[in-house]
């Protein structure tokens, strides 16, 4: 298990230098990484790994979740539905 946490450290590293490349050439990559980046961190919260922390948030809010609706009241301020567009995102993946 070391071995494999060393080989992820080196891809958080590539995986960061490879997003703000394609931040500053404007590609559309830096999103894609950004949304596994998202990812990522919703595994380690104890989330779905195929889901995106705004979506569980937006599911979560739902139930009446404090964490959620705070979480959800701030994204939707830099992104107006952000939560909800997010279920549908994570619902609309191949």
């Amino acid at each position: 298990m070391l071995g494999i946490w060393v080989l992820c450290q080196a891809a958080n590293l590539v995986a960061a230098v490879w997003m703000l490349c394609a931040i500053i050439s404007g590609s559309n990559r830096a999103l894609l990484i950004a949304k596994s980046f998202d990812q990522l961190g919703n595994a380690t919260t104890g989330g779905n790994e195929d889901e995106l922390i705004s979506s569980r948030a937006a599911k979560a809010r739902k139930r009446g979740e404090k964490w959620a609706c705070v979480l959800c009241k701030i994204l939707d301020k830099i992104e107006a539905n952000h939560c909800e567009n997010s279920i549908e995102y994570d619902e609309g993946k191949p």
